[in-house]
């Protein structure tokens, strides 16, 4: 990875590309410690404190880069783009004039610019709920004192700072995908959640290392390193892992040449789905918790109850299994987005049809619809297998918190996921790049 960015530093036009991204992770960094004007900036903190099993704000504070937690302009972060996201993924499935949208550049760019009209909606929407609901709580500064001008006046100032927040840094990921070195949303996301790591250690060295003798203390490291460790290894394994399906091309005569019979091989990625999956169910999951909180939900009531399920603060609780059915449908969203975001994202029956046109076919299989019926069924198993994997890495951390009582951990398997997926991916765009220029170079010399 070093050697990586190294190299890209040498070659001038990517170095000018590395420092935008790095400039722009600077603005990202200022703006989660700008406070909103009017606000309660402790509020936050004082309200995670008071609920250390409310793993919803955990991972909703990390997606923001703790900018949620100090109420900056950037407390929303991305959150709106990912959720606009999933909603216009989902319609495109079911509506089939946006399904036609997606399969060329142009409708793409619609969809693109759907997306951001939905992001600023749900900006808008979230940023209302927070500052009506907590600011009667003590999050917005005189807001049970002041006159109702000056109250409405500070929920204004509010929902345009958040949602203004929102707004630029959806604006900064794709400046970063256009300008940088692409994958822009995810390298914003990325940035967010290795903020949160150090105040994690912290908390891993208070709970484990902290006070016990010089024994326990190296034990526990040794444990906790080789951890992280082994579900690192594992997570780039995971992504790393393919399937590779060999094609072989027919000779045949154009014009006067004699081309083709060449062979090849389609790589499908065990993790065809990336971080995707993750992301999706996490939102799906803390959302509700989220809104619960807003208005003031009793944990007391069958309603109460449910969000208890959905935070995954209570799951693994020796002393309340019931709440580890919220477990299971975290696992099952898991599959059920891992299958749906490989479905929108890779047709069997038009790479079948491609193959088929320029005289392409896997041995033993006929082209066409059996040569779809077959990568569609090789995709059904690596998916599942993808999934599994997926599900190992995000669910470990949760069942050890929960049995342990390791409370306000940002960093899980679901970070680990984004951290890895994220950094190989930008490791390959930066070297596909390189690759791009010198070749370039030889073109030119």
């Amino acid at each position: 990875m070093l050697k990586s960015l190294l190299n890209a530093f040498k070659v001038k036009d990517l170095r000018k590309r590395l420092i935008f991204v790095f400039l722009m992770l600077v603005v990202i960094r200022f703006g989660s410690n700008l406070p909103i004007p009017g606000v309660n900036s402790a509020y936050f903190q004082q309200l995670f404190d008071s609920m250390s099993n409310n793993d919803a704000f955990g991972w909703f504070n990390t997606m923001t880069g703790g900018s949620f937690e100090q109420l900056s302009i950037f407390a929303l972060s991305i959150t709106p783009y990912i959720t606009s996201s999933i909603i216009i993924q989902l319609l495109t499935v079911a509506f089939p004039s946006l399904e036609e949208l997606s399969k060329d550049e142009d409708g793409r760019k619609k969809l693109t610019e759907y997306t951001r009209y939905v992001t600023i909606g749900l900006a808008l929407i979230e940023s209302v709920a927070m500052a009506v609901g907590f600011g009667s709580q003590g999050l917005l500064v005189g807001y049970t004192t002041a006159s109702a001008a000056r109250k409405f006046a500070d929920i204004v100032i509010a929902v345009v700072g958040m949602t203004a927040g929102s707004a630029l840094l959806m604006w900064i990921g794709e400046q970063i995908t256009d300008k940088g070195i692409g994958n822009g949303i995810s390298i914003v996301l990325l940035f967010n959640i290795l903020s949160s790591i150090p105040s994690d250690f912290q908390t891993l060295y208070i709970r484990f290392i902290k006070g016990k003798n010089i024994s326990t203390m190296v034990v526990m490291t040794i444990i906790i390193i080789a951890a992280i460790v082994a579900m690192t290894a594992f997570t780039v394994l995971l992504n790393d892992a393919e399937r590779k399906i060999p094609v072989q091309y027919s000779r045949r005569m154009q014009g006067r040449v004699l081309t083709g019979g060449q062979s090849s091989n389609i790589p499908l990625k065990v993790n065809t789905a990336n971080v995707m999956p993750v992301i999706f169910a996490s939102s799906l999951m803390t959302m509700p918790v989220v809104i619960g909180q807003i208005l003031k939900v009793d944990y007391g009531t069958i309603g109460g109850k449910i969000l208890m399920m959905l935070n995954s603060g209570s799951w693994c609780n020796p002393d309340a299994p019931i709440y580890s059915i919220g477990l299971v449908i975290y696992i099952l969203l898991l599959y059920f987005f891992a299958y749906f975001y490989t479905s929108i994202s890779f047709n069997p029956l038009e790479i079948a049809n491609n193959m088929k046109k320029s005289g392409g076919f896997i041995p033993g299989i006929r082209p066409g619809k059996p040569t779809s019926d077959y990568l569609d069924n090789i995709l059904t198993y690596i998916i599942f297998i993808g999934a599994t994997g997926l599900t190992i890495v995000a669910i470990i951390p949760i069942i050890i918190s929960g049995v342990f009582n390791v409370s306000r951990i940002s960093f899980s398997g679901t970070s680990l996921i984004i951290i890895v997926g994220v950094v190989l991916e930008t490791l390959q765009a930066i070297q596909s790049q390189m690759v791009v220029r010198n070749y370039k170079g030889f073109l030119e010399d």
